[in-house]
């Protein structure tokens, strides 16, 4: 494929879209580097829209990573809305990078990551666009690579036709490795074409090769087997899990968007992996062992990621950055810091043993002081120990009185709805802990301008959990569930009206239950629903639950499976679930173990403070916590002016 820019093309198209400045690219801190210079090439997607996908920190940082070698360039593209689409269609335009707006079919690689499955038919919206064709089968030596990573990649099977391979874990090192594969591959002539190169890739044993392995049913629809179809490939693939995180400062110069998007700030991930063990995470999970940036690390990457950007927030992100262990000296470090410049400081959602004042009071100190976000997840005590939250009722009307009585007027609540053997009372315990929480903060701050906000999304089992053997809650039985809390709240005269409601009915979770544990049938059923017009599935306004339904309908039927089998069907120990063959680290026993352990209401502690409690990351992926305090401070090394 021609490797020119499609721009000149591309311009005569912008004046008829929406919002045309997404397209057109040239953002502070971006990178275009001379095709010709090149051996290896990168096309790196967030397969969503610009607003979200540039944001993205995964896609930031490996775009950094790979540009900063010598002899390989990485380049970036988004999905396209609909409205340039059909243009693109018509006028004969291909899928594009943003930066030298080159076909992405002229790349060697093009890597999508997936933060969740929804943003699958956006990747063959993609690939049709680009040229390539859909299935892996069908592709030649002169097609790139179409690579999957991100958390969705720990199952890629309802995707594994459409990709030629997939890494699961951190991406850093993982895409250095895969450009000198392919490096040496291309030096050498490119011996024994698309076969070869992949195979090269896959006996290494930490890329996945979905052609590589052949999958055998059971006459009643369960796997019988996954095994591999050609000799040297192994039969497990291993995740990539990167330490020492000061190593790896990335992003070190962030990239600045030209339209709006969803976070506009300056991220540093402070830490990476989570203990807690949450059982309905798979983040947490997925991400183990804990690696800690350090205090000096953290205070470098932020120094310099301002002076590139001049972003006035810097966002502390983690999956519970509260839980860094010098979360108190990193907030107060920067706060003194960056006083005179007013930069703010946010985290995500905070755990209810976490929060403190003086830690939120330096969070807030140059910024302004906006609502509290907490997310017990489960409405009542006994949902809670399922979970392994352990947080109880008392704790978060403790810390909610806290942060009424310091001047703050709004807290946010997230559940979940539809988590194993919960019940109806289990999620009307909700509205009772929205109550208590609005009737002690007018108690503590004698103000009745009291809000708390209830947020509930429903739950979806994830591979490589404990809960990937629960059934998921229908959509039926979660709407008519969260019917009955928002009439229980809004019934409520004398509290209702300081509550606010808000929920996702139950299909969308449906949908991403039926690819996020799906196995290759799947991909029947995605490009069925692609095929009719799925797209931005992630998005309300375009989300079709009868398109899915349908495509479902049309597919699986031939398999003798359907939806609710794939769903709201149980799994036992010994059936082979779909990705067993991908090694996260997490021994298949334990996560049984604690299972039971879910359904009988036992927690379990956090293995940072506590003795290993085996789940087997360390010892299989030869890896370790990494945890301070260092004891080093934060010094404001350079007067801010």
């Amino acid at each position: 494929m021609m490797s020119e820019s499609v721009f000149p093309q591309l311009e005569a198209l912008l004046p008829h879209v929406q919002k045309p400045i997404q397209y057109v690219g040239g953002e502070l801190n971006s990178t275009v580097k001379p095709w010709d210079s090149c051996d290896v090439r990168w096309a790196l997607m967030y397969p969503d829209a610009y607003e979200v996908g540039l944001p993205n920190q995964g896609v930031m940082i490996l775009y950094e990573v790979l540009n900063e070698r010598e002899g390989v360039l990485a380049e970036r593209t988004y999905s396209v809305w609909p409205d340039l689409e059909e243009l693109m269609r018509e006028h004969k335009v291909p899928q594009f990078t943003v930066d030298s707006h080159r076909p992405v079919g002229a790349f060697d690689v093009f890597g999508l990551s997936f933060s969740t499955e929804l943003g699958y038919t956006n990747m063959l919206t993609a690939l049709d666009l680009a040229g390539i064709p859909l299935e892996a089968r069908n592709r030649t030596v002169d097609h790139p690579i179409v690579l999957a990573g991100g958390h969705a990649a720990f199952n890629p099977e309802p995707i594994a036709e459409f990709i030629d391979c997939a890494v699961i874990g951190d991406g850093e090192q993982a895409v250095l490795d895969m450009t000198e594969i392919i490096r040496t591959w291309k030096a050498e002539g490119r011996p024994g074409g698309r076969e070869e190169v992949l195979f090269r890739l896959a006996k290494t044993g930490q890329v996945y090769v979905p052609g590589f392995y052949d999958v055998d049913y059971l006459p009643d629809g369960r796997i019988a087997r996954v095994a591999p179809n050609k000799s040297g490939v192994p039969y497990r693939v291993s995740k990539h899990t990167v330490m020492d995180l000061d190593e790896w400062p990335y992003p070190k110069q962030p990239l600045v968007p030209l339209a709006e998007t969803v976070h506009e700030r300056m991220s540093v991930e402070i830490f990476r992996g989570c203990t807690r063990g949450c059982r309905f995470c798979q983040a947490g999970m997925i991400t183990r062992p804990v690696r800690e940036r350090s205090i000096t690390g953290i205070g470098e990457m932020v120094e310099k990621g301002l002076k590139a950007t001049g972003f006035e927030e810097v966002g502390l992100l983690s999956l519970s950055s509260a839980d860094h262990t010098e979360i108190a000296e990193i907030a107060k470090g920067l706060a003194d810091r960056y006083t005179d410049d007013k930069v703010g400081l946010s985290l995500p959602s905070t755990r209810v043993d976490a929060f403190n004042v003086d830690l939120a009071n330096e969070l807030t100190r140059n910024g302004r002081r906006s609502g509290l976000t907490f997310a017990p997840e489960g409405g009542s005590e006994r949902m809670r120990k399922v979970i392994n939250k352990m947080v109880s009722e008392e704790d978060l009307i403790r810390t909610v009185a806290t942060a009424y009585g310091n001047g703050w007027r709004q807290v946010k609540l997230y559940f979940m709805c539809g988590l194993p053997t919960e019940t109806d009372e289990d999620v009307l315990q909700i509205g009772d802990m929205a109550v208590n929480v609005i009737a002690k903060g007018r108690e503590v701050s004698g103000q009745n301008d009291i809000r708390c906000t209830v947020s509930i999304g429903g739950f979806v089992p994830k591979p490589h959990t404990p809960f990937q053997w629960a059934p998921q809650l229908s959509a039926e039985e979660t709407d008519a569930r969260l019917t009955k809390l928002r009439d229980k709240i809004r019934g409520d005269k004398k509290y209702g009206r300081s509550i606010g409601f808000r929920y996702h009915d139950g299909k969308p979770g449906i949908v991403e239950g039926l690819l996020s544990r799906g196995d290759r049938r799947i991909g029947d059923v995605i490009r069925a629903v692609y095929e009719s017009g799925g797209r931005f599935d992630g998005w309300r306004e375009h989300f079709s639950y009868d398109r899915w339904m349908e495509a479902a309908e049309k597919t699986l039927p031939a398999y003798g499976v359907d939806v609710a089998w794939y769903t709201t069907r149980e799994r036992t120990y010994e059936e082979v679930l779909p990705w067993d063959h991908l090694d996260s680290g997490l021994d298949k026993d334990w996560l049984w173990e604690d299972w039971q352990d879910a359904l009988d209401e036992t927690e379990v502690e956090d293995c940072r403070w506590t003795p290993c409690f085996d789940c087997g990351v360390c010892p299989q992926m030869d890896t370790h916590i990494q945890i301070g305090p260092t004891g080093k401070k934060l010094l404001p090394l350079t007067v801010v002016k």
